[in-house]
């Protein structure tokens, strides 16, 4: 499995001054269900965004994100298209340029990445919440089997990934183990700056 990372262009300062809400954790976590959760509870907040994620990867019931060909994404890669770019498991993935204006008129951005673009985009932006929403692992791999996308790979392989950088360290951890509702609030006070995190 290959993973790597770029930002879009130099940066001659940090974007800012909207924050940037960066999901991550492991498959099966739950991540979409909680940001489905959050976008829907958010939806009258036109300060915060959650743009869709460009995927080589058909959309689907489990992910909203925009499909794109490998060839067309590599071809949008090299006009710096993206704000940011990964691969990971066998596709490639980016959140689109539009997200800087948000962020520069100082609005909250709330995307699902991966843990291995969090240090780029700890330098390119100017305020960063890292929210890693993990479980168990006989729950990430119950759900896991059950969502059965063929897209997703080695399940084993997925379940040990482990990303190794101190700069993805997360300033925030939601267990999802329990009520998909109850988390997905702990997430929304996140996106929204309240207190209260627990």
């Amino acid at each position: 499995m290959s993973e790597s990372a770029t930002t879009a262009g130099e940066q001659t300062g940090a974007i800012g001054p909207g924050r940037l809400v960066l999901v991550v954790g492991p498959s099966g976590a739950g991540k979409d269900t909680l940001l489905r959760l959050a976008q829907a509870a958010c939806a009258d907040d036109h300060d915060i965004v959650f743009p869709r994620r460009i995927v080589t990867r058909e959309s689907s019931a489990d992910e909203d994100n925009v499909a794109l060909g490998p060839d067309e994404f590599r071809r949008a890669c090299e006009h710096a298209d993206f704000a940011v770019h990964w691969d990971a498991h066998g596709h490639s993935y980016a959140l689109p340029l539009d997200i800087n204006d948000d962020i520069r008129a100082g609005r909250t951005v709330v995307a699902n990445v991966s843990r291995t673009v969090i240090g780029a985009l700890r330098q390119a932006y100017a305020e960063i919440v890292v929210v890693a929403i993990t479980a168990p692992p006989d729950v990430l791999a119950a759900r896991l089997a059950a969502r059965a996308r063929q897209s997703d790979g080695n399940i084993a392989e997925r379940l040990t990934r482990s990303v190794d950088d101190r700069s993805a360290q997360a300033d925030i951890t939601i267990l999802n183990a329990g009520s998909a509702d109850y988390h997905a609030r702990q997430l929304v006070r996140v996106i929204r700056n309240e207190g209260g995190h627990d």
